[in-house]
């Protein structure tokens, strides 16, 4: 399951969630296979992303082969 923004994480991950979404998302290994927690896409988030360019570094490549994996079955 897609956690897009800190509702959805606060939803599903309840108390095993970090102490902020930030910290949530740079551990997203650590949720997975299960969940896989995401910032939302919005360009108010813009800041967000120029904060933590480790997000599109690290945690974008890991999306993109699972989502490739789910819809190609590879």
């Amino acid at each position: 399951i897609i956690l897009v923004g800190n509702y959805a994480q606060e939803y599903y991950l309840n108390t095993r969630r970090e102490k902020n979404l930030t910290e949530t998302v740079r551990n997203f290994r650590k949720y997975l296979p299960d969940y896989f927690p995401l910032v939302h896409p919005s360009p108010r988030n813009i800041r967000w992303f120029r904060q933590n360019p480790w997000f599109e570094n690290e945690v974008i490549p890991v999306l993109k082969e699972i989502v490739n994996r789910i819809v190609f079955k590879k």
